[in-house]
């Protein structure tokens, strides 16, 4: 059964996650909890589906304040598929060298963030110009992706540099560079994409141990609850403390 294979190599992904990234997550969720710890953000960015794992850690049940989302509609997933926001617009933009600076003036950064990119292969001109403004801003860039597996693979970018080689710490998510994963007969490319499913495994594999490391210092975590409950009767408030919280730190009031 194809179901079967495709969960085998989820599994697979997942269990080399374990054996060979859990040193560089632990050093990857210190360095964020840094910044959460001043009161500062760890910004998140990518493109594509690489977005997914930007909108599963926050704003979601059991995601924390200290997180900032940054993702750029035209960047994002895209329902409709030709048309307003297709996929030849999404594929032409994520190449254009120059967006990602544009998209950098619309925030307000600080030396002490930590900027979290997402990126499978490493070598498409937004995230690397995203990863590049960061550092000039005197940020910290942690990259998620498939590292060993674009190893040598020609980047676009004008640098030379695919956004791996600009980060400050790598975390492989063990993917297989193609992302699907399933064989089909009679037909040439594969099903199954898995890079989705390792994002998200290294995303709260990080956020938890990034929650972990903030309770062992004694730092207050302002953490979304489930508001589905019965009888949680404080959960409304502690979602809204969460929220005003935010909303506090976004505006600097």
């Amino acid at each position: 059964m194809l179901a079967k294979e495709w969960l085998n190599n989820a599994r697979a992904i997942m269990t080399q996650i374990e054996e060979t990234q859990m040193d560089n997550i632990r050093k990857a969720a210190e360095i964020m909890a840094d910044s959460i710890e001043a009161g500062r953000w760890v910004h998140t960015f990518g493109c594509g589906h690489a977005t997914i794992p930007i909108e599963e850690m926050y704003p979601r049940i059991g995601g924390f304040v200290g997180f900032h989302p940054m993702i750029e509609l035209p960047l994002t997933f895209f329902t409709r598929i030709t048309g307003e926001m297709g996929v030849h617009q999404f594929v032409f933009l994520e190449r254009v060298e120059g967006y990602g600076i544009e998209i950098m003036k619309g925030y307000n950064f600080d030396t002490r963030d930590t900027m979290w990119l997402f990126s499978h292969s490493g070598i498409n001109n937004v995230n690397i110009d995203v990863a590049l403004e960061a550092k000039k801003k005197g940020m910290k860039v942690i990259v998620f992706g498939s590292a060993a597996e674009a190893k040598g693979k020609q980047t676009r970018h004008s640098s030379g540099k695919n956004i791996f080689d600009i980060a400050d710490l790598v975390v492989d998510s063990c993917a297989p560079i193609g992302d699907a994963s399933v064989s089909l007969k009679n037909h040439q490319d594969k099903v199954g994409p898995v890079s989705t499913m390792a994002f998200i495994t290294c995303v709260w594999m990080t956020v938890t141990t990034v929650a972990e490391i903030l309770a062992e210092r004694g730092v207050k975590l302002y953490i979304h609850p489930s508001h589905n409950v019965p009888g949680d009767e404080t959960a409304k408030d502690r979602l809204e403390e969460a929220l005003r919280v935010y909303k506090e730190r976004i505006t600097g009031v």
